[in-house]
């Protein structure tokens, strides 16, 4: 005998009621003779009631054998096409979402640039003028001093240079290792501030081996270098 839950299905498929995936299923176990759940029959009695004009039935007027073999099925407050399309509806908002940590390492790596700019700026001794935009030299008002050597022995020629845009004319001295004056010298700058000089190595005060200092001075600062000196 057809079980008229067959032909329910078959003609709400035909006329396209319902979840056509739900009632292709209820179909396919209808066909292979397995058990269908009082949720599924109840799914497709509300849709021939709905659609095709069946009376409702009396849950007494089932068979008995029915109500023992097959179990109870706790209905879900929402049902499949309304959790299909619930999930339909929230993918494009979780696709939405995926691009935000390109944008944050973007943002992170534009942040990390602009540091190391301006570690390099203040490093590279650049003073940026807000008036004209102009840069300027920070060492320009600096007074140096340098020797091409950092070591000497007697009747070596040392070579002092450096650097005083503060006045036309500086004094050199060296010292031993005694605090003894061994040697001075009043030398012009140049016009683009630059100073060279050569001292001897040897005369009074350099008898012996030890650290001397060389000092520079100009009207508004002094500054040493230490080089080693062997007899």
């Amino acid at each position: 005998m057809t079980d008229p839950l067959f032909d329910d299905v078959q003609t709400l498929l035909d006329k396209e009621k319902g979840d056509e995936r739900i009632l292709k299923q209820i179909l396919r176990a209808c066909e292979n003779n397995e058990v269908i759940s009082n949720y599924e029959r109840n799914y497709v009695k509300n849709l021939a009631e709905k659609y095709l004009g069946r009376l409702p039935e009396n849950i007494e007027d089932q068979p008995a054998e029915e109500k023992q073999t097959i179990p109870d099925v706790i209905v879900p407050s929402t049902s499949l096409q309304q959790k299909i399309e619930i999930s339909t509806s929230m993918a494009p908002q979780i696709i939405q979402k995926k691009p935000k940590n390109p944008k944050m390492l973007i943002g992170v790596g534009v942040a990390v640039l602009a540091i190391i700019v301006i570690i390099g700026i203040s490093q590279s001794g650049i003073s940026i003028v807000s008036d004209d935009s102009k840069t300027i030299d920070a060492d320009s008002a600096t007074l140096s001093i340098q020797t091409d050597l950092s070591s000497y022995q007697k009747g070596d020629i040392i070579s002092i240079s450096g650097k005083s845009n503060t006045s036309e004319k500086i004094n050199i001295s060296i010292e031993n290792q005694n605090g003894q004056l061994v040697w001075s010298e009043q030398i012009s700058v140049k016009k683009d501030g630059r100073f060279s000089t050569l001292a001897i190595a040897g005369g009074t005060g350099w008898d012996k081996s030890g650290t001397f200092t060389i000092k520079v001075e100009n009207n508004m600062e002094t500054k040493s270098k230490t080089f080693s000196f062997k007899v």
